[in-house]
C-alpha cells in the first residue's frame, strides 16, 4: 500500500476502526492525523496508536493528502464549507466520505467540482476488522486513487466496487443495514430458547455459537450455494424442513426483500436531507 498523509475529520468508532487497521497492516503512525472538536477521542486515539491529533480541521486538511471525512451526515455540510471557505486547496487530494446519504455531487459542491471523492459505506463489523464496505467512485477519480481507497477499506474487511452512485443505496440495504438484521433474528431465536426453558446465559451461547458456525460453514465451502448449506441440514419430514415450512408459509423471502427495498429507498430519500 502506498504511503500518504491521511487525516480523519471525525475520530468516533469507524475512524478507530481505520486507523487500527492500517497500524496492523504496518501503516506509518506518523502518517495519520485524527481530527475533531473531542479531545477525549483524539487523545485516546494518540494513546492507542501514536498517531498525530488536532483539534483544527483546517491545518489538518492542508498536510494531509487524503481527507476521510468520517463525520455524521447532518454536519457534514458546515464541515466542508469550513474547509473550502479556509481556502484549503483540494486539487491534488483524495477525499473519501464514509457518510450516508450524501451524494459525491454534493460534496463536490460543497469542497470544489475538481476535487477526487470516493464514496464509501462500511458496516459495524469493520470495528473488528471483518466488515464489508461499499465503494463508488465517479469516472474522473484516478486509477491510483482508486487503489488507495480499496486498499485502505481492506484494513477493515473485504471491499466491492458498484459502477453507479445509486447502487451505494442497494449498499446499505445489502451490507450497511444488514447485521441488524442478523441480530434481530438472533433476538427472536435467543427469546423463544429462554421460553423453552433456557436461561438467558445458556440461550445467548447456544444462538452465537449457531450464527459463528453457520458463517463459517459458508466461507469454508465457496463452491455450494447457500441454499445447498440449508438442504444439507434439511432432512425430508424432519424438525429443519418444519421449520422451514413455518417460514415459507410466512413469506419470509418477501418481507426480507421489502424490508432491504425499504432500506435501500430510505438511503435515497437522506440524499435530499443533507
Amino acid at each position: 500500500m502506498l504511503h500518504k498523509k491521511i487525516t480523519f475529520i471525525g475520530a468516533g468508532n469507524m475512524t478507530s476502526s481505520i486507523i487500527s487497521g492500517l497500524i496492523k497492516a504496518n501503516y506509518p503512525h506518523e502518517l495519520i492525523c485524527a481530527s475533531a472538536p473531542s479531545v477525549t477521542n483524539t487523545t485516546k486515539l494518540e494513546v492507542e496508536f501514536s498517531i498525530k491529533i488536532s483539534r483544527d480541521n483546517v491545518l489538518s486538511a492542508i498536510w494531509a493528502d487524503v481527507i476521510v471525512l468520517a463525520v455524521k451526515p447532518q454536519i457534514m455540510a458546515d464541515v466542508c464549507q469550513a474547509l473550502k471557505l479556509a481556502g484549503v486547496d483540494f486539487k491534488n487530494k483524495l477525499v473519501i466520505s464514509i457518510a450516508a446519504g450524501v451524494s459525491v455531487q454534493r460534496l463536490q459542491g460543497l469542497l470544489g467540482e475538481t476535487t477526487e471523492i470516493i464514496r464509501t459505506m462500511p458496516n459495524t463489523p469493520s470495528l473488528l476488522q471483518k466488515g464489508m464496505t461499499g465503494l463508488f467512485a465517479p469516472a474522473q477519480v484516478s486509477a491510483d486513487n482508486h487503489l488507495f481507497a480499496e486498499q485502505l477499506l481492506q484494513c477493515v474487511g473485504e471491499t466491492i466496487w458498484v459502477k453507479t452512485e445509486a447502487m451505494i443505496n442497494a449498499i446499505i440495504a445489502v451490507s450497511g443495514s444488514a447485521p441488524a438484521y442478523f441480530f434481530m433474528f438472533m433476538e427472536a431465536i435467543q427469546e423463544k430458547a429462554i421460553k423453552m426453558g433456557f436461561d438467558e446465559q445458556q440461550a445467548r451461547l447456544l444462538v452465537q455459537q449457531v450464527a459463528l458456525g453457520s458463517a463459517e460453514m459458508v466461507l469454508q465451502n465457496p463452491e455450494k450455494s447457500l441454499a445447498t448449506l440449508r438442504q444439507n441440514v434439511t432432512s425430508k419430514g424432519g424438525a429443519t424442513a418444519e421449520a422451514l415450512r413455518v417460514f415459507n408459509d410466512l413469506d419470509l423471502n418477501n418481507t426480507v426483500a421489502t424490508a432491504m427495498q425499504s432500506a435501500s429507498d430510505r438511503g435515497a430519500a437522506m440524499e435530499s436531507l443533507f
